[in-house]
């Protein structure tokens, strides 16, 4: 089953109307507005990525989304996966805890679960917002309105084909995909 496809059966549950049809990357719930992201390893990061810059990262695209939707920082969730002795873990927590810090973003729970050693980690964390004055959503765009962009548009595939191609990631947009800024 394709991305795609999951996503049109989960609308077929997810029918209240703080879901938004699922065609958004937040729900608002009363003047909360709730995002989840998930970062799996060799897919959104490197084994060889420091640790602490995967923690800063998935802070970082939560925030991203709430930052798009014009909601202040509120709360967070945390899913991590302990895999091995425990030394990746920690250097993850200390990025996720400068993160959270920077950003004025209370870690408030979450969940844990070991996996085998040498799993692939799979790491997820919940934010929560503040909505402003209007939670905009990506349906209501018309002629005419202004689309804001940070960065060049392509700059984190060109460093993963960087990567695959040569081993290391090269370009001045490299850093930007390791430790990125949310807003």
């Amino acid at each position: 089953m394709r991305e795609r496809e999951v996503i049109e059966r989960l609308r077929r549950i997810a029918t209240s109307p703080e879901a938004r049809g699922l065609l958004d990357d937040v729900a608002v719930l009363g003047r909360m507005v709730v995002t989840h992201d998930t970062i799996a390893e060799h897919v959104h990061f490197l084994s060889s990525d420091p640790a602490a810059s995967v923690g800063w990262k998935l802070v970082a695209v939560n925030l991203s989304d709430l930052a798009a939707k014009g909601a202040s920082p509120a709360a967070a969730l945390l899913s991590l996966t302990i895999c091995g002795a425990g030394k990746w873990e920690l250097a993850f927590l200390g990025g996720i805890e400068a993160a959270c810090e920077s950003y004025g973003l209370p870690l408030i729970g979450g969940d844990t679960i070991a996996l085998p050693d040498g799993a692939p980690r799979v790491l997820g964390l919940t934010a929560i917002g503040h909505a402003g004055k209007n939670v905009p959503d990506r349906a209501g765009a018309k002629a005419g309105d202004s689309l804001w962009l940070i960065g060049t548009l392509g700059d984190a595939a060109r460093v993963w084909r960087s990567f695959a191609t040569t081993g290391t990631r090269r370009g001045p947009s490299s850093t930007f995909t390791v430790a990125p800024c949310p807003f």
